[in-house]
């Protein structure tokens, strides 16, 4: 790729950079990493008592990376219990989702955002969330609108969720078939160590907790057959959980499915209620998902070494613990669902192709920027190459690597199911504090509870 900076003066190449360097909120990412913008919510969601102020962060929602800012909000407020504020923020979101989607044509902006990461880096491309995020976004909604009493709200993003499963892979596949491999031995050991530390997710499109959330709501709300084929895939995703196991007997004798047998066999009965007794299901998620780092990768241009920064993910930390609640009569162990960050870090490792290309891309259009800075230098007999001197510190400043995601994400999800006598209940979680929760003879009490770590927050609602 030539880029013809030779027709620029120095002055207005330099002038240029220090509009793009100084220009603030609308590159914001490009030079401050997103990590370390949303630490502090993340701080304060964890915080027993920190106040959290969704003001400063809801006001990026208007800049370049929008969709992310607003899946940030609208996470923080439904983590807060603020699920009316979180429904709108998610809806903005969707709507900038729907605005890539309409995009038949590359716009001026989008020329405009491509031309400066060719430039500086990838954070001036606007976000667009890997698929699952956005899949992760209508099952979200969806508990907004139920934990709002809007069932059939609740009901339509529990569609979306699910024609997201397949539309977002089939995306992806197709977009890879544009993408020409480059061999680079950094980048095959990273892709390989990023498979390592995916374990058994082969696919970032494919969210077992997705499948089960929106199979529970359909189950909810009445819809049992549509629920029995949401938790069929997640058990395909997630088979050794036992939960779900016995949610396939229960429905497959519940419908007169042929499965029934088969199940049974393998898994045993269905446990069903008894005469007083409510069902408790609960939706736990704990930790955070991790932050992507950089990773710097050495290759040649011309025989001379150079290098580039892409993201990457730390080696795998602490393995979570399945939580126990008690307060229920016994203590009722949970089973992990899906591991986010698994689904985090596949996504990553499906993308690093394409990176590595728009990286190498940057490298050689600085490179003929430099030597356009460095003929005219020596044109003009320069004895000080200024223009030279800016375009080294430059590169220095924009060689970030792209480390945006959707930070106040649980680390992994769990579930756990029973069957209890109808009456109040005094729960925990672990060392969290007790919290009230009330059962139903032949009703449903959903409990979410979301561990960020130095607390625990419960919600619940009666079906």
């Amino acid at each position: 790729m030539k880029l013809h900076t030779d027709l620029l003066p120095r002055s207005t190449i330099i002038s240029i950079l220090m509009c793009l360097t100084l220009s603030g909120c609308a590159f914001n990412s490009i030079f401050i990493n997103y990590p370390s913008q949303i630490a502090p919510y993340k701080q304060q969601l964890n915080s027993p008592t920190a106040a959290i102020n969704l003001d400063s962060i809801a006001k990026e929602i208007a800049s370049n990376d929008g969709l992310l800012y607003a899946q940030e909000s609208g996470r923080i407020a439904q983590i807060n219990g603020q699920f009316d504020k979180s429904k709108t923020y998610y809806e903005q979101a969707i709507t900038a989702y729907k605005a890539f989607d309409d995009q038949a044509k590359i716009s001026v902006s989008d020329m405009g955002a491509k031309a400066s990461s060719l430039l500086l880096n990838d954070n001036a491309i606007p976000y667009r969330g890997p698929g699952y995020e956005r899949i992760m976004l209508h099952q979200y909604q969806a508990l907004n609108y139920l934990f709002a009493a809007d069932m059939q709200g609740a009901m339509v993003e529990v569609r979306r969720s699910n024609e997201l499963q397949a539309s977002e892979q089939a995306r992806y596949q197709k977009s890879q078939k544009s993408v020409q491999s480059m061999a680079n031995g950094t980048i095959d050991a990273e892709v390989n160590r990023l498979g390592k530390a995916a374990g058994t997710v082969t696919s970032s499109f494919l969210n077992a907790y997705s499948y089960y959330t929106t199979g529970l709501l359909y189950e909810l709300l009445g819809q049992p057959n549509d629920a029995f084929i949401d938790y069929r895939k997640a058990a395909q995703i997630s088979p050794d959980n036992t939960y779900l196991q016995q949610d396939l007997v229960r429905l497959a004798k519940q419908l007169s499915m042929p499965q029934y047998d088969e199940f049974k066999r393998r898994w045993g009965d269905a446990t069903l209620a008894n005469a007083g007794q409510g069902q408790v299901v609960m939706l736990i998620e704990r930790g955070f998902v991790p932050e992507k780092q950089s990773l710097t990768v050495p290759f040649t241009i011309d025989g001379n070494w150079q290098t580039i920064s892409l993201a990457t993910y730390p080696s795998s930390g602490q393995q979570m613990t399945p939580a126990t609640l008690q307060g229920l009569g016994t203590v009722l162990k949970a089973q992990p669902i899906a591991n986010i960050d698994a689904l985090a870090i596949t996504a990553l490792k499906e993308d690093l192709p394409a990176a590595l290309v728009r990286q190498a891309l940057r490298v050689y259009a600085k490179a003929e920027m430099a030597q356009s800075v460095r003929s005219d230098s020596k044109r003009r007999n320069d004895q000080i190459d200024a223009g030279a001197i800016a375009m080294q510190i430059f590169n220095v400043v924009t060689e970030q690597a792209d480390r945006r995601s959707w930070l106040t994400l649980p680390k992994q999800a769990q579930i756990a199911r029973q069957y209890v006598d109808q009456g109040l209940y005094d729960i925990s979680l672990g060392n969290a504090q007790n919290t009230k929760i009330e059962v139903k003879a032949d009703k449903t009490t959903l409990i979410w509870i979301i561990d960020t770590g130095n607390r625990t927050r419960f919600y619940s609602i009666i079906l």
